[in-house]
């Protein structure tokens, strides 16, 4: 039987193949937008997915993972909006310095802004970059953290945690934010009747109880139905709510199997639906996993044991497997409930040659 993902608000894409530069995207169904996890190569994604992206979180400034922004601006930069970017100490003088690299001379008041978060342990930096000043970065703000939430919609929540490669690098968790779901059992043990104020708190329930206005509840006494004011609506709710957990996508790529990494990523991503985890070597090349800080296929398959979750999409494989790639899912050993998703090598497609291209004469 083929298992469907169980996401309400999120719809993930994953723009690679097992050897291509990792591009996660989530369009949030909801709204039409998206969130973009990494942009190495992205030139072949399409003008309508870039312009679609509200927020871009880059785990670390490696070429294969942020060479891309360039093409995110030559498609976004015209556009009257703000872009938010996530991404490690550091971020925004390197997302300076690739926006000085090019003459702004013919700006305009309605170009874009981009916003730039740089996450630390204890602390979120922010500096904005304006589209009608040329792109120069100024810090706008600093704040402490107080959990691990970075970035929030109607419909998710955005955490991360910062491992080490070498370098600072962050893996990321995306949440749908709870469902409105009722218990029809609860409802009826409370004595009440489904009608249109289920959708009056519904709303509230959007609006995190905001409005603490009385709803009209519709109360069964023996043969007849009431009408009855409850003034408690959060705890109404919380009467006759059917429990669910949240779906959740987990994206961890460059970190180096070390106990604190492991602390990091096992304590951020316990629960996860979708596991979309870097995995760059197979297990007879352990030395070099561990030489350059990335996870080998017994380190996945020690990660997937522990935390469970229903679907794993392993990616980031080292291009020295070319036409070898089948033997990383043979290394791989999910335990029962898991699904491994597979990839083709590449999804990118491929460069042209002079005998592609239309002779000139």
């Amino acid at each position: 039987m083929t298992r469907r993902f169980p996401f309400r608000y999120l719809e993930p894409t994953f723009f690679s193949g097992l050897l291509d530069d990792p591009v996660l995207y989530l369009h949030v169904r909801p709204s039409g937008r998206g969130l973009l996890f990494d942009c190495g190569q992205i030139q072949h994604l399409a003008k309508r997915v870039l312009r679609s992206v509200d927020a871009l979180f880059v785990s670390h400034a490696h070429m294969d993972h942020f060479m891309g922004f360039d093409t995110f601006v030559r498609n976004n930069h015209v556009s009257p909006r703000t872009f938010d970017i996530y991404g490690p100490p550091g971020l925004a003088a390197k997302t300076a310095g690739k926006l000085a690299g090019y003459d702004w001379n013919l700006t305009e008041r309605s170009w874009c802004t981009f916003r730039v978060h740089e996450v630390f342990s204890d602390r979120t930096a922010t500096f904005i970059l304006p589209g009608a000043e040329g792109f120069r970065c100024r810090p706008a703000s600093e704040e402490a953290r107080r959990d691990r939430i970075i970035h929030r919609t109607d419909w998710c929540r955005v955490e991360a945690e910062l491992c080490d490669h070498k370098i600072p690098s962050l893996i990321y968790r995306i949440t749908e934010e709870p469902a409105f779901l009722i218990d029809d059992g609860k409802l009826e043990r409370e004595g009440l009747v489904r009608g249109d104020w289920l959708r009056i708190l519904q709303k509230r329930f959007r609006y995190a109880f905001t409005d603490q206005s009385p709803v009209p509840v519709l109360r069964r006494r023996g043969e007849t139905v009431e009408v009855q004011e409850v003034t408690e609506v959060r705890r109404l709710y919380e009467a006759i709510r059917r429990e669910g957990r949240p779906a959740a996508v987990g994206y961890a790529t460059d970190i180096g199997f070390t106990d604190e990494n492991l602390a990091k990523l096992v304590s951020l991503m316990e629960g996860v639906t979708m596991l979309v985890c870097e995995c760059t070597f197979l297990a007879a090349d352990l030395d070099k996993a561990r030489l350059s800080h990335h996870l080998c296929t017994s380190d996945l398959n020690a990660i997937i044991d522990r935390l469970r979750p229903l679907f794993v999409l392993p990616m980031h494989l080292s291009k020295s497997y070319l036409g070898r790639s089948r033997l990383l899912y043979e290394e791989l050993h999910p335990p029962a409930g898991v699904a491994i998703l597979k990839r083709p090598e590449h999804v990118a497609p491929r460069p042209l040659l002079p005998s592609d291209v239309p002779p000139l004469l």
